[in-house]
């Protein structure tokens, strides 16, 4: 496999596993850090400059535009699984293959997608008992990023193909420079043209925009596989049947997860704008500990596709310990920060908040930081699962988590009230990782068992033929 000179890539098939996958969650972890400055930068400077009934527009509606992402970047990532295999594998006519499927398929789900929800929006917003005062701004803000989705699939399609090719550093750098450019659009287009929240989501959308582009013209430059030729796109559908194998079921679950969160965002609209602006506030802080964690899922799932297609158990055995320890940590300082600083949070997002808000903000963040350790466990093991062609169990875990997150909304939010909420995420993972954890080690000791049967097949046949001359 033949790259430039100048490439700076991990190649998981040897060396530490420890220090490999830390060296490459770093960047990824910089690079999720700043792709949530896209909707901090919106909702900080919506909130001060527009109010807290605008910051509740863009909360109202944050669930949907997630709902969308987490679809994109898990289609996206089952497509990068793929690749990473080819690539652990050493086949380099199946590596570029597999990226001129991609950029097919992401060009057709974009525009199912973008058509599908853009059309749907009114009915989407009503669905979701949104507030009438912010009806208008809640459904401009959700129209126009949705429009932009083809940006979303854009940056993400790239980014995981780099990741599977070993590269974490170009999607870093080009959202670092695209973050700095959202914040600009947002001053610009709210501040001296007074464009509103629609100026807030098209800088959004014209930021991921450029950041894509950033990242295709750094990657054809360092990697040898992007050079695509009309050859490429001859006959892939087998391979495009293959993406579409692993990464829809894994983008469909994530989804499928945000519906149960739908039904949260729903109970909280009912209780007014008020409840909504905390609520934001808080979840907002609280997309932090989701972002790194999906960070170390993107590592460990270039990690361990590479090493499955490589046939390596022990190393994979190896990684998915160390991803845990290194995401509890992070989980576990995450923690502890936001709750100290759950006051500065909140009147990071809103000027002078009432005490109505700083109780549904606080509440929120109470229950949900100290199970950021349940979230790490599920990550971890739902990624590896994943990664080694097992997308049933996740689904199944997934069902689970939506399960218990309407189950909590309906019944404990009828009883108690806002708790329900509060309670349901924690309630979700924790069903989960009781799924999951058993079926990890299940398929280790199979893929173990696999591996000492073939290699004592392999034993017998060199010795029958010895015998026989």
């Amino acid at each position: 496999m033949k790259r430039s000179k100048s490439t700076k890539t991990i190649e998981f098939t040897v060396g530490s596993p420890f220090i490999s996958i830390l060296r490459f969650a770093l960047p990824v972890i910089g690079g999720n850090l700043f792709q949530l400055f896209y909707t901090l930068a919106d909702s900080v400077i919506v909130g001060q400059t527009l109010g807290a009934e605008s910051l509740a527009a863009v909360g109202a509606t944050s669930i949907i535009v997630y709902f969308v992402l987490c679809f994109i970047q898990g289609i996206t990532n089952g497509f990068g699984i793929c690749l990473g295999q080819k690539c652990g594998a050493k086949d380099e006519k199946g590596m570029k293959k597999c990226i001129a499927a991609t950029a097919v398929l992401c060009i057709g789900f974009t525009i199912i997608i973008t058509a599908l929800f853009c059309g749907f929006s009114h009915p989407i917003l009503r669905v979701m008992k949104t507030p009438q005062d912010i009806y208008k701004e809640a459904y401009i803000y959700m129209f126009i990023i949705l429009l932009g989705s083809g940006a979303t699939f854009f940056y993400n399609a790239i980014s995981n193909i780099l990741r599977a090719l070993g590269d974490s550093e170009i999607p870093l750098f080009c959202l670092i420079f695209s973050s700095i450019l959202n914040i600009v659009l947002d001053i610009v287009f709210i501040v001296p043209m007074k464009s509103g929240i629609a100026g807030a989501a098209w800088a959004t959308v014209l930021s991921q925009f450029v950041s894509a582009i950033l990242c295709t013209v750094a990657g054809v430059k360092k990697f040898r596989e992007l050079h695509l030729s009309k050859q490429d796109f001859e006959g892939i559908k087998p391979y495009a049947s293959q993406l579409v194998k692993v990464g829809f079921p894994m983008g469909f679950q994530m989804s499928v997860m945000c519906i149960g969160q739908l039904s949260m965002q729903s109970a909280v609209n009912s209780l007014g704008s008020q409840a909504i602006a905390g609520y934001t506030a808080a979840t907002k802080a609280d997309q932090i500990s989701v972002l790194v964690n999906n960070a170390m899922s993107s590592t460990l799932s270039a990690y361990v596709s590479q090493n499955y297609g490589a046939r390596n158990q022990l190393r994979i055995s190896q990684g998915v310990r160390a991803a845990l320890v290194q995401t509890e940590v992070l989980n576990i300082v995450m923690c502890v920060g936001i709750l100290l600083l759950r006051n500065v949070i909140v009147e990071m997002f809103i000027a002078n908040p009432g005490a109505e808000i700083r109780y549904y903000s606080n509440g929120y963040l109470y229950w949900i930081a100290p199970s950021y350790v349940l979230l790490g466990i599920l990550t971890i093991y739902r990624c590896a699962i994943q990664s080694m062609q097992n997308t049933v169990a996740p689904f199944f875990a997934c069902f689970i988590e939506l399960v218990m997150r309407i189950g909590s909304t309906m019944l404990i939010c009828s009883m108690f009230g806002y708790i329900g909420v509060c309670v349901a995420t924690p309630l979700a993972w924790l069903g989960a990782c009781v799924c999951l954890v058993p079926v990890y080690y299940i398929q280790i000791r199979s893929m173990t068992d696999n591996s000492s049967t073939h290699f004592r097949c392999k034993t017998t046949g060199k010795r029958d033929r010895i015998q026989k001359k």
